[in-house]
């Protein structure tokens, strides 16, 4: 069964040595990055973004802060709006203008419904755009396009309890189960006797479309008409923290007092909602977090919020707010008899970096986090000096009738990885295909086959 990866190590650096890193993060991006952007003559704000309350709360605005800070603004402020769930973040140019950009954060839906009446330029989304908003906003381009969507971070589903709650994991059915009200007493599940008590996002949050689809949906369960509904992530998980009888699902950031469980989905292990397993995309309520924006964008302001979500300054802020950044990181895994033998001997001798690459529905061709993490994989291997026989591929897939077929799909995976990097001067140590070993997700299910279909990198 697959390890859990441990989390990577929170020393302290010194104020120089951070100082000397944010010099040479800033080093990695193109000069234009940093380019002066045009000011408002008038107080309108330049830039809307509207959607998901899990980014909206803090991640968005800091987003914001940071790139109002990179363009030289003072006096930056971030204030509440007129209603809940809605802020402003503005700062001073040097002759005085204002500057601002307002953050609206009602639920993932609402991002899609604004950029469809123009009253949003980049939608913020805790779950993929459905397909059913790709063709309602078709007019603006194709939506599911490596231009139009941005993968700034990576997040996951925590199953919170009380901290009292002496139950430690779930499985995905069981959850299921107990969400749709079918499993409503804690003795059912080998706690103490007492009613659940349901605690869920509303229907317009990303986070609840999230888990519907993973947890809910993919078991043939809808939520319980009983369960408590909540716009603010905060609010749900403060609740449940002070109900000994209350479950609940929020975002990573918003554990807060809260006790997470380690959740199991098919065949593999239960899986801690742990900085390294999400950041893999093995834990199975992990999940991704979204900017949406037009092809053709034409916003500076927001072209320029996304390149910054993307550079080492942008995903230090995600890390900062307690999301997972996309920095490659290398980690040891501990061997485990239970591993195939020649994962064992990479367990042993080599590092596993902290990024997956995944493909395209239905397609050999690499997602768009995966054709990112291309260029973020060939930095990190050009600044460690690993480009050459230090790289090991190892590849995954779903289960087949025919094990060999399983093992040599799973191959030509990681053949398909290899090709992109090798253009880059990249030269592989070994390739390697694992057929369906190691599962991290059910594969009954579109979503859990798409997580095992990965590639694994490994160095020396």
């Amino acid at each position: 069964m697959p390890r859990a990866l441990p989390a990577r190590s929170r020393q302290p650096r010194s104020r120089v040595a951070t100082w000397l890193w944010l010099g040479f993060a800033c080093c990695l991006l193109p000069a234009w990055a940093f380019a002066a952007l045009p000011l408002p003559a008038d107080e309108r704000s330049v830039l809307r973004i509207q959607g998901s309350n899990t980014i909206g709360a803090k991640l968005a605005p800091a987003l914001a802060k940071g790139l109002l800070e990179q363009q030289g603004l003072s006096a930056i402020e971030v204030r509440p709006g007129p209603v809940p769930n809605e802020q402003s973040i503005s700062g001073r140019a040097g002759d005085g203008r204002l500057v601002t950009v307002e953050v609206a954060a009602h639920g993932s839906s609402t991002g899609f419904v604004a950029l469809h009446d123009g009253s949003a330029d980049l939608a913020a989304s805790s779950r993929p755009i459905k397909d059913s908003e790709v063709s309602a906003l078709a007019a603006l381009g194709n939506l599911k396009s490596h231009a139009a969507e941005q993968i700034i971070a990576i997040d996951g589903l925590a199953i919170i309890l009380h901290p009292s709650n002496p139950i430690v994991a779930l499985r995905t059915d069981q959850l299921a189960r107990v969400f749709a009200g079918e499993i409503d007493d804690w003795a059912q599940l080998g706690g103490g006797r007492g009613r659940i008590n349901l605690y869920a996002r509303d229907d317009n949050s990303g986070t609840y479309d999230t888990f519907k689809e993973l947890v809910l949906a993919a078991n043939g369960k809808a939520l319980a008409a009983s369960a408590r509904r909540f716009e603010s992530s905060e609010q749900l998980s403060d609740l449940v923290s002070q109900d000994p009888q209350g479950i609940g699902f929020i975002g990573l950031p918003y554990i807060r007092q809260a006790k997470a469980l380690a959740i199991a989905a098919g065949d593999s292990h239960a899986m801690p909602p742990s900085e390294t397993l999400i950041a893999t995309e093995d834990y199975p309520l992990s999940r991704r977090l979204f900017l949406y924006n037009q092809p053709d964008l034409q916003n500076p302001w927001a072209k320029a919020l996304v390149r910054f979500a993307h550079s080492p300054r942008g995903q230090a802020i995600v890390a900062q707010n307690g999301f997972i950044a996309q920095t490659v990181q290398a980690v040891r895994v501990p061997p485990s008899q239970a591993m195939p033998s020649a994962y064992q001997a990479l367990a042993r001798d080599a590092k596993r970096l902290s990024v997956n690459f995944r493909f395209a529905e239905g397609s050999a061709t690499l997602d768009n986090k995966a054709q990112r993490d291309l260029e973020r994989l060939l930095d990190y291997l050009k600044n460690q000096g690993k480009l050459q026989h230090q790289v090991v591929l190892v590849g995954f897939g779903d289960a087949k009738a025919d094990p060999a077929r399983a093992e040599l799909l799973s191959k030509l995976r990681a053949m398909a990885v290899r090709r992109d990097l090798a253009k880059q001067g990249v030269i592989f140590r070994d390739i390697i295909g694992l057929g369906d070993e190691l599962p991290v997700a059910a594969n009954d299910g579109d979503e859990g086959r798409i997580k095992n279909r990965r590639v694994e990198v490994w160095v020396y």
